[in-house]
């Protein structure tokens, strides 16, 4: 199968990357270096993160040694939820750019349907979502009409290729397709076995629609126990459940490359975390094998609805309270 999927305008994305997202500071650089060298060619990477400098790093020093040139490497990143007014879309932009060291974003993302109060980068950065403030999350009323035109502006300028939505439903979605010039490229949401999101997908990979969807947390839970999510705590591990198990034995693969094999063999591309040169390794090798019909209708039957990234429950946990 394809290593790609066509976006709108025909760019190329890979669908598969290395996500970037709680990746520490002190070897983001090398892991993005290893992960290059490893033939990874998307790098997903936030503002909110708080690594994109190190991000940068690691893509540089890949340029200089020759491995890659620029072209090569398709970098996303996404526009926080304090800079949604339109008069601050693009210098939250350019920060992202200086800091990654690369002069465009080959996708840019809403990083959620959220509008939080602006923080100005010398008080904070990046603001999370406590403003400093009140140390608490402060809403304000700014329409996503008002942050997709800036988002387009962006495209007109140069500064990026691809705009997308990261966080969003079929309703936002159908609703920014009514007004957008430049319609969502692609639509990056939680998705695994436990929350397949069928309806949200399908709606997307409509020829009518044609968005690109990208699956994040793919394993399921694991990354959010050491934020205090009692949800994940309580629900089996993905890369532990024996139906998973069962399948990873029947093609000789690991549970992780079972987990992003489903997602990539409907479409969906995926970026997997690893500071691990082995799993990083692993984590891209998922083309070499088909899940059949038995493995899909096993993996379906572990659909439960469970989202761990709900930020309607994010100011009970104390890590963003």
């Amino acid at each position: 199968m394809a290593q790609q999927v066509t976006l709108r305008n025909g760019a190329l994305m890979p669908l598969v990357g290395l996500g970037t997202w709680k990746i520490p500071k002190d070897i983001a650089a090398q892991t993005v270096y290893n992960a290059i060298k490893a033939g990874y060619r998307l790098l997903d990477c936030a503002c909110d993160y708080g690594n994109e400098k190190e991000v940068g790093e690691g893509l540089k020093q890949a340029i200089q040694e020759g491995i890659v040139k620029r072209e090569d490497v398709w970098i996303t990143s996404k526009l926080w939820n304090t800079f949604h007014a339109k008069e601050h879309v693009r210098p939250a932009c350019e920060r992202t750019l200086r800091d990654l060291g690369v002069e465009y974003l080959d996708l840019y993302l809403i990083h959620f349907p959220i509008a939080l109060k602006f923080v100005d980068f010398s008080k904070k950065y990046p603001p999370e979502w406590s403003n400093p403030d009140t140390n608490g999350c402060v809403f304000v009323d700014v329409p996503t009409s008002e942050t997709w035109s800036g988002m387009e502006e962006l495209v007109q300028a140069g500064l990026v290729k691809n705009i997308g939505v990261s966080n969003f439903n079929n309703q936002h979605i159908m609703d920014l397709m009514k007004y957008a010039n430049i319609k969502p490229a692609a639509l990056q949401v939680e998705l695994h076995p436990y929350l397949q999101q069928p309806q949200l997908v399908e709606y997307c990979q409509r020829p009518s629609v044609n968005i690109a969807v990208t699956a994040y947390s793919s394993f399921g839970g694991v990354s959010y126990i050491p934020l205090g999510s009692p949800l994940a705590k309580e629900t089996t591990n993905l890369l532990e459940h024996p139906t998973v198990l069962d399948i990873a034995k029947k093609h000789n693969k690991t549970t992780a490359q079972v987990l992003l094999r489903w997602a990539v063999q409907n479409g969906v591309a995926v970026i997997p975390k690893s500071n691990s040169l082995e799993r990083l390794k692993e984590n891209i090798s998922v083309f070499d094998f088909k899940l059949d019909s038995d493995d899909i209708a096993n993996l379906q039957k572990l659909n439960t609805a469970i989202r761990f990234n709900d930020p309607a429950a994010y100011v009970n946990y104390p890590i963003f309270g």
